[in-house]
């Protein structure tokens, strides 16, 4: 029996602020975690000391397209294999490898590629199954996707993508023809349908909500914004409580102010940080790619098509996007940490072992030094990774 100890750990989980405390790790799972000083040792093949940082759920990514020079859409079978690498460096024990509006072809490639990650054991952060963004999307809200590769919904072709590797989450303009019932179509195989790059007026949401729709895609971005005579999506998200908002936190796709806006006026039990990571992330300023055919530059941290100027993903560590909304709003770490992890795993259907540094509960977990936000310890399933 392998059992591990984290001692002199400042636990910080969904409605708990511990210091002192101890982690026991049996078999890959959390066996206690104790707020007593002096924890016997005995039988331990490992005893870690954390030296009063801060221990945390490993972080749950559900929107992250790249890391390290490479794109989950890329044809290189290795790039999934280097974007887990990096996810792992910044403290993601589980993502979601997120596509881009592309070919089906492209599309079934890379879920080959996710196929292969798994079969050759998942080695860093594990990827359960994938998040398409698109390519069902409304052609006047691409962002950074390309309009070229925009087509309707089509369940047949998610099922097609699914057959090779799991499909999880799909981002889709809900206004688009036959939406709604794309909505029940997707949870009759297992898919979360999210509203995302989206032109759709508020009535166009209800039908899908109907459906069981209760996800959107980077909140308040590529979507219809607040009006007074038309609330849009952006209104959608604060009036309709059960809707899981995704949320870049990096202070750029969206301001100080309306983070502090969205996570003290809507309930924290539906918001979900998500780092929507492109290749340049883990890069300098500097570093130009293409996205999708699209041309992109990393400048000031922020990624940009250069032609336009769009917004085209973030460069965001989940760390350092629960510092900025910490020091934004004041909210105690034990309330904002579901955002980075829990919430996402009980959406996703594994909010019994993910998500929580709890008795029972797998042990991913990420410590973070308190001073520079960094992971200095990554547990995958209880193996030091980091």
């Amino acid at each position: 029996m392998s059992k591990t100890i984290i001692a002199n750990a400042h636990v910080i989980s969904p409605g708990v602020d511990v210091e002192n405390a101890t982690v026991v790790i049996e078999n890959g799972k959390i066996a206690k975690v104790s707020t007593r000083k002096a924890v016997s040792t005995k039988g331990a093949a490992k005893v870690i000391d954390a030296k009063g940082q801060y221990v945390m759920p490993g972080f749950i990514d559900v929107h992250t397209h790249g890391a390290n020079t490479f794109d989950f859409c890329d044809a290189d079978p290795k790039a999934i294999f280097e974007i887990a690498k990096g996810k792992l460096e910044e403290g993601v024990t589980t993502f979601l490898p997120t596509t881009l509006t592309v070919s089906h072809e492209e599309l079934v490639a890379a879920a080959k590629n996710a196929k292969a990650y798994a079969d050759a054991g998942m080695p860093y952060a594990k990827t359960p199954a994938i998040h398409l963004e698109g390519p069902f999307i409304n052609v006047k809200c691409c962002g950074a996707q390309n309009p070229e590769f925009v087509r309707v919904p089509d369940i047949k072709e998610v099922k097609a993508i699914a057959k090779v590797y799991p499909v999880k989450l799909i981002s889709y303009a809900v206004e688009a023809k036959g939406g709604a019932k794309f909505a029940k179509d997707c949870f009759k195989i297992g898919v979360v349908p999210s509203c995302g790059h989206t032109g759709a007026k508020f009535a166009d949401l209800k039908p899908a909500y109907a459906n069981g729709l209760r996800h959107m895609t980077h909140f308040c971005n590529q979507m219809t914004p607040l009006h007074h005579r038309e609330i849009g999506m952006v209104g959608a998200g604060f009036l309709v409580e059960d809707l899981n908002t995704e949320v870049i936190c990096d202070k750029i796709h969206l301001c100080p102010d309306m983070l502090n806006l969205i996570f003290t006026r809507r309930s924290l039990e539906h918001v979900q940080m998500i780092t929507d990571s492109l290749r340049c992330s883990h890069c300098k300023d500097g570093y130009a790619f293409s996205m999708g055919g699209l041309e992109v530059k990393l400048e000031k941290g922020e990624a940009r098509l250069v032609k336009g100027g769009n917004l085209a993903g973030s460069t965001l560590w989940m760390g350092n996007g629960l510092k900025n909304v910490h020091e934004i709003t004041g909210i105690p770490l034990k309330d904002l940490v579901r955002t980075t992890s829990w919430n996402q795993a009980i959406e996703l259907g594994w909010g019994d072992t993910l998500g929580k540094v709890e008795a029972g509960y797998a042990a991913d977990l990420v410590v973070i030094n308190k001073k520079t936000w960094k992971p200095v310890a990554v547990f995958v399933d209880g193996e030091k990774k980091i």
